[in-house]
């Protein structure tokens, strides 16, 4: 097995939501092509034997396995599966340093890394692996797709597409060359500080206190990661956020370059009222074959796909990989 990092890993149970009895729960790493550790945390069916499908998940993008990604993951043990819900690199309590940095190319390969990981587990199938990403690692989920075919299956929850947004801002708002020119310049002097100074500064999380005129997709934010709902303290969102030059190489790196010769089933699922459900509809484009689909689900907003169960179709999800696994 690849060598890892020893991490300080929290043994107690700190997750937003509360444990389920019909799950078996640990904590475990791995390590990716880029020699990072990984921390997750893995569920199994409690008293499941042989070897099971496997579904590695992760995301939001700014959040850590204690919160969303956590939900999914012992929810999907819990309808059969053997799951992990991982930090990416940079974050939570997985390796990697200076710490918040995101990339387009290592995050999509911390996917990668956790079939790694799965393929090499006595008790996985490796013939049945699959990957959930939510939020902006549903962008993630579809590249790593569309470059490891171990992945048999992907399933991308109230996408974000981050290299897309970074490029062209929220709803092409600042798609010209002169508003990138001016957000390169601003990341050139930030650089030139930082190297300077010696520190990375961070961005700040969701915003708090919440400006009465914030859109409503920032207060579906504040709603989740600032108060009880969703808060952990590893987070990023509901915290400091990400480094202000934590997202520099998304302008130049478009995720979805090749999704159309993804050839294994990808669903794609979006709230009818989500600010983002243009991400899934622009990658819904992009796919190819009749293995794709995209599912609107009826008055759910961006955050409700985070944690509502009423809005999540985790029946949909189980008869999508039982399927497809």
């Amino acid at each position: 097995m690849m060598k890892t990092e020893e991490l300080e890993l929290v043994q107690k149970w700190d997750k937003v939501f509360p444990q389920d009895e019909r799950v078996d729960h640990c904590k475990v790493t791995f390590a990716n092509r880029y020699g990072i550790t990984l921390a997750a945390d893995l569920y199994k069916p409690k008293g499941a034997e042989g070897k099971l499908p496997a579904i590695a998940v992760s995301g939001p993008f700014g959040a850590v396995k204690e919160q969303s990604s956590g939900l999914y993951a012992q929810e999907m043990a819990a309808r059969g599966f053997l799951t992990i819900a991982f930090d990416p690199s940079f974050t939570g309590e997985s390796g990697g340093e200076p710490r918040r940095m995101a990339s387009p190319d290592i995050n999509t390969e911390d996917f990668c890394a956790a079939v790694d990981y799965l393929s090499c587990r006595g008790d996985v199938d490796l013939e049945r692996i699959g990957i959930i990403g939510i939020c902006g690692w549903g962008g993630m989920a579809i590249n790593a797709a569309a470059l490891d075919p171990r992945i048999k299956a992907t399933a991308a929850m109230t996408m974000y597409d981050m290299t897309r947004v970074t490029r062209e801002g929220y709803f092409g708002s600042a798609d010209s060359k002169e508003a990138r020119d001016e957000q390169r310049a601003a990341w050139a002097a930030q650089r030139t500080a930082e190297y300077a100074s010696g520190n990375y500064e961070r961005a700040g999380g969701v915003v708090d206190p919440l400006p009465e005129d914030s859109p409503q997709f920032v207060k579906d934010y504040h709603t989740y990661y600032k108060t009880a709902r969703g808060y952990h303290e590893r987070s990023g969102n509901s915290t400091d956020g990400w480094n202000v030059t934590g997202t520099v190489s998304f302008m130049n790196q478009p995720i979805l370059a090749m999704a159309g010769e993804i050839d294994t089933p990808v669903l794609l699922v979006h709230g009818e009222n989500a600010h983002s459900r243009y991400f899934s509809e622009g990658a819904f484009e992009l796919l190819r074959g009749d293995n794709k689909e995209l599912m609107i689900i009826d008055g759910a907003s961006h955050v409700d796909l985070y944690d509502n169960f009423d809005a999540i179709p985790f029946g949909k999800l189980q008869s999508f990989f039982d399927r497809n696994l």
